[in-house]
């Protein structure tokens, strides 16, 4: 350890073994949900015969875009940010409004070819980050910040971890007993553990609470609702090595209309996300590597995905949950999880292992995550002593927690006869910053509190 507050910057201290468990433990944080999202997607694109894609956003070139798209993301933000890209949910919605197509040229076509379709959206919507980052970097990050206050970003995030608790719960409530088992490890080994042991805690829960799913299976055991707790038929069934069925993109105005607008989403879900990983790591990477930098390579990374019919990347609060538990922040293990996750989209045997684990152990693992997610938000406000007896200020976070876990759907508008939807995140976030600008009293200033600056992840140089 090289940091009094006992945290670890330089992994290689630890050796290459307990690096490698590390970059385990962030592979197993990522998992659940980055797979799940190519399950979703096939369940939306279905041909004539009930057959979903065969090419394209399936399990394996899901992994390998996570762990490619992470690996351009580091490059792009100088090795310095210790961020895990997976599947993007956000961009659902946009799956399932192309997978109905049924007019034009859409009249009849395949659901690979939709899909394809559906990805060359895709790629557009991570050419928008570019953008935006080219935007930053004229202008500078300190006058974009000045729009991005702890007042806004601080309830952000908060609602980051607040709006996927809602799928921790479900995932849970599958089997309760594994997911208990799950939170109770990592409770147990994250206070009482010793040594290496606690600085692993998420993965001896998966591992620990995995276990206990293969007694009771093996026992005859059964979920709630009836359901085996584990369906292990698919192992077998799998090779121990293939290549991924990769898909080149294809483009067309319409489906580019649905996927693109998407990004002004994402893109502020990333500004939330960087904050909440500058937040527990200490370091300013709004600042360096730049805001400008790590959009960039998050939407390189999407439009990297698109390309070879992969979902959107994003950075995952999941690992940013990770960080806070272990306290290793060392980039390197992060992209050791990366190289894992690239790995295992070659082999089908080990992903259709992991790919069983119950859903019940994701939401006990959940539990912890998302949790951790909301608690630095909260730490945000605090330490930057926003005062919430001012009018303004409770307006704004009140607006935002409205709009952030009351809109759960979103708003769907209609332009030049297409859906467009926005998450609540994204007008949550659109919501705060308008309301920054507008209302009067800002008692913001940059530099004046520089302890409260640092854990939202700004400093002053």
């Amino acid at each position: 350890m090289n940091q009094s507050d006992g945290a670890i910057r330089d992994a290689r201290k630890l050796g290459v073994p307990r690096m490698l468990i590390l970059g385990i433990q962030h592979m197993f944080a990522m998992f659940g949900a980055t797979i799940l999202v190519p399950i979703l997607i096939n369940s939306y694109f279905r041909d004539a015969t009930g057959e979903p894609v065969t090419r394209g956003l399936t399990v394996a070139v899901t992994l390998f875009c996570a762990g490619a798209g992470t690996l351009l993301f580091h490059v792009c933000s100088k090795m310095k940010v210790p961020a895990f890209l997976g599947s993007s949910f956000a961009f659902l919605g946009g799956f399932s409004t192309v997978a109905n197509l049924s007019s034009g040229k859409y009249a009849g076509m395949g659901a690979n070819e939709k899909a394809a379709y559906a990805c060359g959206g895709i790629v557009i919507a991570g050419l928008l980050y570019l953008v935006l980052a080219v935007i930053i970097k004229a202008i500078g990050v300190k006058r974009v910040m000045k729009f991005l206050p702890p007042v806004v970003t601080g309830p952000v995030i908060i609602c980051i971890g607040m709006g996927l608790a809602g799928s921790a719960i479900s995932n849970a409530s599958s089997n309760w007993l594994l997911a208990i088992i799950a939170l109770a490890v990592i409770i147990i080994f994250n206070i009482w553990g010793k040594g290496m042991l606690r600085i692993i805690p998420i993965l001896l829960g998966v591992l620990i609470a995995y276990a206990a799913a293969l007694i009771m299976n093996a026992a005859g055991l059964k979920n709630p609702d009836g359901s085996d707790i584990l369906a292990l038929s698919a192992i077998a069934e799998a090779g121990w090595a293939g290549i991924p069925q990769f898909q080149i993109c294809k483009f067309d105005i319409t489906a580019i209309l649905v996927m693109a607008p998407i990004a002004i989403a994402t893109m502020m879900e990333h500004v939330g996300d960087i904050s909440a990983i500058s937040a527990t790591v200490g370091s300013n990477f709004l600042e360096d590597p730049g805001l400008h930098r790590t959009l960039a390579g998050d939407g390189l990374a999407t439009a990297l995905a698109g390309l070879i019919g992969g979902p959107a990347n994003t950075t995952y609060g999941e690992n940013t949950g990770v960080l806070e538990l272990s306290k290793v922040y060392d980039p390197v293990v992060i992209r050791i999880a990366a190289v894992l996750a690239l790995i295992l989209s070659f082999v089908p045997k080990i992903s259709a292992v992991i790919s069983t684990m119950p859903a019940s152990i994701i939401g006990g693992v959940s539990f912890m995550l998302y949790g951790m997610i909301s608690a630095i938000g909260v730490r945000n406000i605090v330490e930057n002593k926003v005062d919430l007896t001012q009018s303004r200020n409770l307006i704004i976070v009140a607006v935002i927690f409205v709009c952030g876990l009351g809109l759960t759907d979103g708003i769907t508008f209609t332009i030049a006869g297409t859906q467009i939807t926005l998450t609540a995140l994204a007008i949550a976030a659109l919501a705060g910053i308008l309301l920054n600008i507008i209302l009067p009293g800002n008692d913001y200033e940059f530099g004046t509190n520089p302890k409260g600056d640092q854990n939202r992840g700004i400093h002053q140089q």
